[in-house]
Parts: structure tokens; C-alpha cells; sequence
């Protein structure tokens, strides 16, 4: 092992135990500074999700960034293109809480679990007796995962253990491959899935190729009852086509972790609704704020993604979850 003096700037201070926890993860030779740009600065690496043009041109020595989330902000993509010597990085901790997460809504969505639980909280029993029963099995059904990647994979394995039928789609394969029992297709086969998606699952990242990727057009591909679920971006899904979609019955129900309204201050955080179209009437939607990423496990887990990073570079090895600006993830 080439160990080697590596020197980390880190934008943004972490609460005092959250530090103290990376600290006591990472190589001896991982030097910290933290919160104001140093004078002189002399980092390697940066750490900071939307790093300033000011903190990008800092260091004469900069030539790794890590964004400390999944994701790629569009303002640090475009910074990053006007800095080509600078390498992208980010963590991918957040794959098995996302899987997760998607699976509590695709579960929540087929069982109508939001509904019947409001009616009972009412001592309302009639949708016990709602013949035909409008609740879905998934065992047999098939899923369709749009992107194979961390969190895709993780989901595809939690859907094939429910017994469902699992195709997904990848865009660095040119034909369809079998893997641990899912089938991968190309990305281009997309309109060849969706009427075989009972349950569409999106998993992509907000690309210009993937920015309204799924319009009335492809919604209206998909088979009767079929069930969507979104912890991608909410602009993968065409908004005014999706509402349609749900309000219409076209669809059993959408579970949706990402929106198109967010909230733009502290102030406006208790009176944003999450679309322009009323999501929030519709009983076969399940709002979810955005936290599929969110459990108690994981800062841990983010840090500990952190350290193996910057772990990597002390050693001189490559480090993992590079960013390809050119596709956007």
C-alpha cells in the first residue's frame, strides 16, 4: 500500500460527533481542513455538493471534487465542465435505503395502504367489503426497473424475491443480458417494456436525455392498473401527464418520492404543495417528502462512504463512484 499525505477540504462543518465519527474512519495520512477557504489553500480534494467558482479555483493543487450525497446538481455540473482538470465523485451509500424505500411505496401503492387507513381511522369498514377487491398482488406481476444502477439493482433484487417478473434497463449495454435472474435491456428498448410494466419503477438520474422521458405517450403504454413509482427526478415524468394518468384511473396509483414544487425557504416549508396539479386530492397517490434516502442509519452510513473515498486517495488507488460528465451521472 503507497501511502501518501493527502490534503481534504471539507465546505460545510459537520455537528461535532458526525466529525468525530469520519475522523476515527480515515487514514493518518487524510488531513482535514473545515468550513472557511484556508489561506494559503492547499487541498487536493474538496468536498462540497455545490462547490463556488471562488472554492474551485482556491487551490493551484485541486483536482478531485465529491459531491457527500447520491446525485449531481445541475449548478455543479456546469462548474465542473468549465474545469475539465477537476475529476467528479459521489457516494452511493444511500442504495439500500432508497431500494427500500421504493419498495415501502410500490407495496403501499398496490395494497391502497394510505386509503384504507384513513377510512379506518373514520370506524369506516366498507372498504373490507368493496367487491371487486381493489387491492394488487405483485407476485407474478412483472416490474420494470428504468435504471440498473446502485439503487436499481438493490430494488431489483427486493422485487424478485416477491416473485415478481424483473426486466430493467441499462445504457451501457447494447443488447439485452440475464443477471442474477433480471433481464437488462438497452435503454433504447424502453417502449418495448412498458406494456409488459405492471409496476414502472424509475431509478434514473434528471438528464437532458431522461428530462421528460415519460409522456402521455408512454404512460398510455402501459398495461391497465399498472403502478408507477419515481425516486429518480420528478422531470423524468411529464407532471400534467401523470396527474391525468392517476385522476383518470388509467393507472392503479403512483408512489412519488420526488416533486415538482419544492419548498423555497424555511418559511414556505409547512404550505408548499408538491405539484401544480392537486396530487394531494388523489387517494391512489402515495406522497412521500422526498426521504426515501432518510433513515436513522444514514449519516453513518454516508460517512463511512465518505472515509472509503478519501481512504482510496491516501492510498494512491482509484477512487470509486466516478461522475461522467458527458451523460450526467
Amino acid at each position: 500500500m503507497n501511502m501518501a499525505m493527502i490534503h481534504v477540504h471539507l465546505s460545510t462543518p459537520p455537528a461535532t460527533e458526525d466529525l468525530a465519527i469520519l475522523q476515527s474512519q480515515l487514514h493518518s495520512d487524510v488531513q482535514l481542513t473545515i468550513g472557511d477557504l484556508p489561506n494559503p489553500a492547499q487541498f487536493e480534494i474538496l468536498v462540497n455538493g455545490r462547490p463556488t467558482p471562488q472554492e474551485l479555483s482556491a487551490s493551484p493543487h485541486l483536482h478531485t471534487v465529491i459531491i457527500p450525497w447520491a446525485g449531481v446538481p445541475d449548478v455543479t455540473a456546469q462548474r465542473l465542465h468549465e474545469s475539465p482538470h477537476i475529476q467528479l465523485h459521489n457516494l452511493h451509500h444511500n442504495a439500500p435505503i432508497v431500494a427500500e424505500g421504493m419498495l415501502m411505496l410500490l407495496l403501499g401503492v398496490a395494497r391502497l395502504a394510505v386509503p384504507f387507513d384513513r377510512a379506518l381511522r373514520q370506524g369506516d369498514w366498507r372498504p373490507r367489503y368493496q367487491k371487486p377487491a381493489p387491492a394488487q398482488l405483485l407476485a407474478g406481476k412483472t416490474a420494470v426497473i428504468l435504471g440498473y444502477g446502485a439503487i436499481g439493482q438493490r430494488l431489483a433484487q427486493l422485487c424478485h424475491a416477491l416473485g415478481m417478473i424483473v426486466h430493467a434497463t441499462r445504457r451501457s449495454i447494447s443488447s439485452p443480458m440475464t443477471e442474477n435472474g433480471i433481464v437488462i435491456h438497452p435503454a433504447e428498448t424502453l417502449h418495448n417494456l412498458l406494456p409488459q410494466a405492471n409496476a414502472l419503477l424509475i431509478c434514473l438520474p434528471h438528464t437532458p436525455e431522461t428530462d421528460g422521458l415519460l409522456g402521455a405517450a408512454e404512460l398510455a403504454l402501459l398495461p391497465p392498473r399498472a403502478i408507477l413509482v419515481n425516486a429518480g427526478r420528478a422531470a423524468i415524468v411529464n407532471e400534467a401527464a401523470l396527474y391525468e394518468a392517476l385522476a383518470s384511473g388509467q393507472l392503479h396509483g403512483a408512489g412519488l418520492d420526488v416533486w415538482y414544487n419544492y419548498p423555497q425557504d424555511e418559511a414556505a416549508r409547512e404550505r408548499t404543495f408538491p405539484g401544480e396539479r392537486p396530487f394531494h386530492q388523489l387517494d391512489n397517490v402515495l406522497l412521500s417528502p422526498h426521504r426515501t434516502g432518510l433513515v436513522a442509519e444514514t449519516e453513518p452510513l454516508r460517512l463511512a462512504a465518505l472515509a472509503e473515498l478519501l481512504n482510496a486517495a491516501a492510498e494512491g488507488n482509484p477512487l470509486p463512484n466516478a461522475i461522467d460528465l458527458t451523460r450526467g451521472y
